[in-house]
């Protein structure tokens, strides 16, 4: 909880820094007295769903399933009538009264919660290398995940949402020869994604980084890469002084704040980011491990994983070797669906931690 707290401060300071610097760089749709009380606002909210998270017990919400079924319906419903592209080409927000809301963010801790009570049934009570158990729980993950492309072609979620399945069916203890099944599934499955399901500028910003003939100008689709590189480049090993920015473009404050780290805090700011959200990462992991029980310990692989592999698409989007997909730093960028929510699944790892371990489990510690 206090290293998401110092992540989070220094988030109110970053955004703060940055987009005064877009503002007097006269960037349209910058206010940085509004976004440093909404980036406080959604700390605020955050630290208040992580305290409701960790005291309400996790297995009162595994077992209100089918009500956070209904809230995903909804908020897929919502998104669709009310939602908003904000030039990004993925319906991903729903505005109103100047506030924004993320609807997939809020959906990705409802599927940690539903996913791992589902496993941790199967589990239980069934064999879960078993066929019928595993189309159960690769139903689960194919029909949220269709869910959020067709109604929003938020492909950066619905890949974290990839991950969190993956890493939770490997860690639940289901057999090697199903992710070799799954994966030559996967391939044949391609063509199909490729040609019906992703948007041609997608598809440009899936290849971007690999192929340099999508973009041979460089202001077209990688122009915000190579404008975060220099953004990084300029900041060397401890930064440059305030007010001495020498780049300026659209994410600097939110998909790409890494880079605006990097350049006023430099390389050393860099890792000093990188260890804060690496503790976070290996201790919602070493609390799943040490749970003992399934469902806990799967929430706690699907929190970890998802702030892991957030953190890594992040990262490499702002260095140019993973595709610009629109994915948040944790606990960094601006914004206060994912911030808000991030919060609330760090709550779910607090309140399995300070839960009473079972009996059996406890006598090994």
């Amino acid at each position: 909880m206090c290293v998401c707290l110092i992540c989070a401060c220094l988030s109110v300071y970053m955004v703060h820094v940055t987009t005064v610097g877009l503002a007097a760089q006269n960037y349209a749709g910058i206010n940085p007295t509004k976004m440093v009380i909404i980036q406080v606002a959604s700390v605020v909210l955050g630290l208040g769903a992580f305290v409701v998270f960790t005291v309400v017990d996790a297995d009162i919400l595994g077992r209100q399933w089918k009500f956070l079924c209904v809230v995903i319906v909804l908020l897929l419903v919502a998104l669709m009538l009310f939602g908003s592209d904000d030039g990004t080409g993925n319906k991903s927000w729903i505005r109103f009264a100047g506030i924004g809301i993320q609807p997939s963010e809020v959906i990705k801790v409802l599927y940690i919660i539903l996913s791992a009570k589902l496993m941790s049934y199967l589990k239980e009570h069934k064999d879960i290398n078993a066929f019928p158990s595993v189309v159960q729980m690769a139903g689960l993950f194919f029909i949220i995940f269709a869910l959020i492309m067709v109604v929003s072609s938020d492909l950066g979620n619905a890949i974290i949402l990839f991950a969190i399945f993956l890493v939770m069916f490997f860690f639940l203890g289901v057999r090697l020869y199903w992710f070799a099944l799954g994966g030559a599934a996967i391939a044949a499955m391609i063509p199909l994604l490729w040609n019906f399901l992703l948007k041609d500028y997608q598809k440009k910003r899936l290849v971007a980084p690999y192929d340099p003939s999508v973009d041979p100008s460089g202001y077209g689709i990688t122009w915000q890469t190579k404008q975060s590189r220099l953004t990084l480049a300029s900041g060397r090993l401890t930064g440059v002084e305030e007010g001495h920015t020498a780049t300026a473009f659209t994410g600097k404050h939110t998909d790409f704040i890494f880079a605006s780290i990097g350049e006023h805090w430099g390389m050393i700011g860099c890792l000093i980011v990188i260890t804060l959200l690496m503790i976070i990462i290996v201790h919602c992991f070493r609390v799943g491990i040490h749970s003992g029980r399934t469902f806990d310990m799967l929430l706690c692989v699907g929190v970890g994983t998802a702030i892991a592999f957030q953190t890594f698409i992040n990262i490499g989007m702002c260095i140019g070797i993973t595709p610009v997909i629109g994915i948040t730093l944790p606990f960094f960028s601006y914004g206060g669906s994912s911030m808000a929510t991030l919060f609330a699944a760090v709550g779910l790892v607090s309140g399995v931690k300070y839960k009473p371990k079972p009996e059996h489990f406890a006598l090994l510690y």
